[in-house]
């Protein structure tokens, strides 16, 4: 079978299109024929060998898809050949057969393709637990949502407002706004002195929360952005880790910073029905419009990181083997 394999750690030229053995259905796993696999900035990582994500090279790539069964392991129930299935977190996910567990899998809903699905999982499922788990948005909150025209800021953006609460959305370019805006964003703002710009747009007193993929660019400005006793959410690192801190600077204002992460969000099967289970639903209902920027062949893969990594990308990004 056909898969994108890390070479070695470094930039998108490690990616290489190899022939790989075809996986077999372990215990409590499932064999899927992917049609499609989602693009993250954590196969950027992985293929970096960055922070959690770092790996031994060489490796298969990706974590996130959806497809048709083809073979079940031993000890799997509720899960048959045939079913479409969506996950989030399968190594080695760009390559044309997946071997996924069965825990970690969900079922795909009539009215939802497989393209759908392999774009909402990850990304919808973060949305899901910023605004509804980690912060909790209330009625009438103001809330800051960075990169809100990429895959996860399109999907928070609507997230958001379907719970009540106002959005100021930061985006690169006028072009990226008007999708921001389209997803419901009620003031759309540049990078350069977006706190200034935040403070403005609340009467002086900043957000409730920050939802922050960006980190090291836009740290400081953040922080500034908050209420009294607002919370900083740090989702992922695009423009690299934030530098040491110190934490007696959150004294003013009696701030909060947190760093989750998905999989402590999913730790139960049950949590992850029901998270996904929202997420799949809003989009077969069509209160969730979900944005796919681009797709690309799966020998394209370089290709996808680089647009990804220089923010050329609006939107999910799909790996279509």
């Amino acid at each position: 079978m056909r898969a994108i394999v890390v070479t070695r750690n470094g930039g998108p030229d490690v990616l290489e299109l190899r022939d790989e053995p075809e996986p077999r259905a372990g215990d409590g796993q499932v064999v899927v024929a992917l049609e499609a696999a989602g693009v993250n900035f954590r196969d950027v990582y992985e293929r970096e060998g960055r922070g959690a994500y770092a790996n031994d090279p060489p490796l298969v790539a990706g974590a996130e898809g959806a497809g048709t069964v083809v073979s079940v392991g031993d000890g799997v129930d509720g899960i048959a050949e045939g079913d479409r299935v969506a996950w989030a977190a399968a190594p080695g996910s760009y390559a044309e057969r997946v071997a996924v567990k069965a825990a970690s899998a969900v079922k795909v809903p009539d009215g939802v393709s497989s393209e759908l699905a392999a774009a909402a999982l990850l990304q919808g499922m973060t949305a899901h637990y910023l605004c509804v788990s980690t912060y909790p948005v209330q009625e009438g909150d103001d809330v800051l949502v960075h990169a809100a025209a990429g895959g996860v800021g399109l999907l928070l953006t609507q997230m958001v407002k379907l719970r009540g609460g106002r959005v100021i959305a930061t985006t690169s370019s006028e072009e990226k706004g008007e999708l921001a805006r389209g997803a419901g964003a009620d003031a759309t703002i540049g990078y350069e002195g977006f706190a200034e710009r935040v403070r403005e747009l609340t009467g002086g007193d900043g957000v409730a929360v920050v939802y922050d993929g960006i980190a090291a660019d836009t740290f400081d400005g953040s922080l500034a952005s908050l209420r009294r006793r607002g919370m900083l959410v740090l989702y992922g690192q695009a423009s690299g880790p934030v530098p040491p801190y110190d934490l007696e600077q959150l004294r003013k204002g009696s701030l909060y910073v947190t760093r989750p992460g998905l999989p402590d969000y999913v730790a139960t099967r049950e949590e992850l029905e029901w998270r996904a289970g929202e997420v799949l639903g809003w989009i077969a209902d069509g209160k969730l419009d979900l944005r796919i920027g681009e797709r690309y062949a799966l020998e394209d893969a370089r290709r996808a990181h680089e647009d990804l990594e220089a923010r050329r990308s609006t939107g999910k990004l799909l790996l279509v083997p």
